[in-house]
């Protein structure tokens, strides 16, 4: 698992916990532990997401691989680049429309798959999804129901 955080313009810059699993896309490996990091609260909008040079050198993938994911994120709104300041986390984005009943359509049914497979029931899958999504929620704030 890694852990890092970098100093970058005397601003601490935190990097992304993931364990790289062997076989599977990098890139979609990054922009996962990313889109997790940023709905589970570790990354705030407007804090400033590691460059190219040293998100490559700390999680020692290529240049290129950390060029693709921030340039991926940007394109999808979830960082932005700030002219003087470099590239920040954006707040979360707003699915477009159509997106929210497509967006996972591929990924669910590969879990549903997975489930049946190992011989889960329905309820079960729901527990375990329940569980993850509550493991993701930030705390309630004050006032809010």
């Amino acid at each position: 698992m890694h852990s890092l955080s970098h100093l970058c313009h005397s601003t601490r810059v935190t990097l992304l916990r993931f364990k790289l699993k062997p076989g599977e896309s990098i890139f979609e490996q990054l922009v996962f532990a990313a889109k997790r990091a940023f709905i589970g609260g570790e990354f705030a909008p407007g804090q400033p997401f590691p460059s190219v040079r040293s998100l490559a050198a700390e999680l020692k993938v290529h240049p290129n691989t950390a060029h693709k994911v921030i340039q991926h994120l940007i394109q999808e709104r979830w960082l932005e680049v700030r002219p003087g300041i470099g590239t920040v986390v954006a707040e979360p984005p707003e699915a477009r429309a159509g997106d929210k009943k497509r967006l996972l359509q591929e990924e669910l049914e590969q879990v549903v798959v997975e489930s049946k497979r190992v011989g889960l029931e329905l309820e079960e899958l729901i527990e375990a999804i329940e569980f993850q999504w509550s493991r993701l929620e930030k705390p309630v704030e004050v006032g809010r129901k």
